[in-house]
């Protein structure tokens, strides 16, 4: 009986070390392994991405994860906002853990751990932590500023609501904005005994260029307490191009010294437009545009002239319209290869010999000369 005792117990020691050399292994993968949401309204959309990344020749499983309590939602995402039952990562490949901290069922300090299990040929457990305070007095509705899909120049406002319950001098005293791309408005909309209402407007300003949009504002209050005056408010949004161009790379190959080619692409847009002007940072290219009539859809002719030295040559070509400070871009890359060798030369007659034969020229019919 010791004996069998004995044997479990080296047993259970050597899972447990290997348990532990596994965790350092992957722990790497994590960008961090623990994030503080700070201070936080009630009802305010928090979420944190934790990104892993493969470090390793083998393919790596993101198989779950699971939290200690239930004030954090986690997930694995394939890429940021898309969720996935589980994820196979090759080399150097990414993925994400995201925590959704539970603001609107939660309130107080809190915080979780997240257990996160990988499977497959290298199984290991590497446990995340997340921890902030959800302050109950005030209330984001809704609980961040979300534009949702926007035409590229196109002007978007979105409100957000900030009530609070408790002294009746309580004030928001600014709202910072690090990002030129919105304009935030503030006003006092009821203040009664112990309550005050804040209307805040942020408005995305219709030159913002066309991508995604995710930032944050920050809420600054006169709490007396230093930790809990300045409280973050989500921003984000999609701004869709108003031009796309095809191809959006331009590849043009190798070419031997001297030599041209040609190619079309095609630039569309959502109205009606003009072409104005096409232009990139390297001479070697000419542009030929089809016409100057407003249309939706225009063709562009491409040529590029391949210089006298072997070269890479990659650069943005930019198509300017109408359209004040919009238009669109793409990249063209090209290869200059060392020319070929000249053919070898015929060797000299002997003085006094026949004469060595020329190599025919293609398509030619040679006639001797009379004696």
């Amino acid at each position: 009986m010791l004996r069998k005792v004995g044997v479990s117990l080296l047993a259970a020691f050597g899972l447990a070390a290997a348990t532990a050399h596994g965790q350092t292994w992957a722990d790497k993968m994590f960008n961090t392994l623990d994030h503080d949401f700070t201070t936080v309204a009630r009802g305010a959309d928090t979420v944190y991405r934790f990104e892993v990344t493969n470090l390793y020749k083998q393919d790596m499983i993101l198989m779950g994860v699971r939290s200690s309590c239930g004030c954090t939602s986690p997930s694995i995402e394939s890429a940021p906002g898309v969720p996935a039952d589980s994820v196979t990562l090759k080399t150097h490949e990414k993925a994400y853990i995201a925590a959704r901290f539970n603001t609107r069922t939660h309130v107080g300090q809190k915080g979780a751990t997240l257990t996160v299990t990988f499977g497959g040929s290298y199984p290991a457990e590497v446990q995340l932590h997340v921890h902030g305070y959800i302050r109950s007095d005030i209330v984001f509705n809704p609980g961040s500023i979300e534009f949702g899909e926007v035409n590229e120049g196109e002007p978007k406002d979105q409100r957000v609501q900030v009530m609070y319950a408790g002294r009746g001098d309580w004030q928001i005293t600014d709202v910072t904005n690090d990002n030129d791309n919105f304009e935030v408005e503030l006003q006092e909309a009821e203040r009664t005994a112990g309550k005050v209402t804040y209307n805040l407007l942020v408005r995305l300003k219709p030159n913002v260029p066309a991508g995604f949009v995710k930032d944050q504002l920050t809420v600054i209050t006169n709490d007396s307490r230093p930790e809990n005056q300045r409280i973050p408010l989500i921003v984000s949004g999609h701004v869709r191009p108003e031009f796309s161009v095809q191809p959006s790379m331009l590849v043009l190959g190798e070419l031997p010294p001297g030599a041209h080619v040609t190619r079309k692409i095609v630039v569309r847009g959502k109205d009606p437009f003009k072409i104005m002007d096409v232009d990139c940072g390297e001479d070697c290219f000419d542009f030929k545009k089809d016409n100057d009539e407003a249309k939706k859809v225009h063709f562009v002719e491409v040529t590029f002239k391949a210089g006298e030295h072997p070269a890479k040559i990659e650069t943005p070509i930019r198509i300017k319209t109408d359209r004040e400070n919009r238009g669109a871009s793409l990249v063209a890359s090209a290869t200059v290869i060392q020319a070929p060798p000249a053919p070898a030369q015929p060797a000299t007659p002997a003085a006094g010999g026949a004469s060595a034969k020329a190599p025919a020229e293609s398509g030619a019919v040679r006639t001797a000369s009379s004696p």
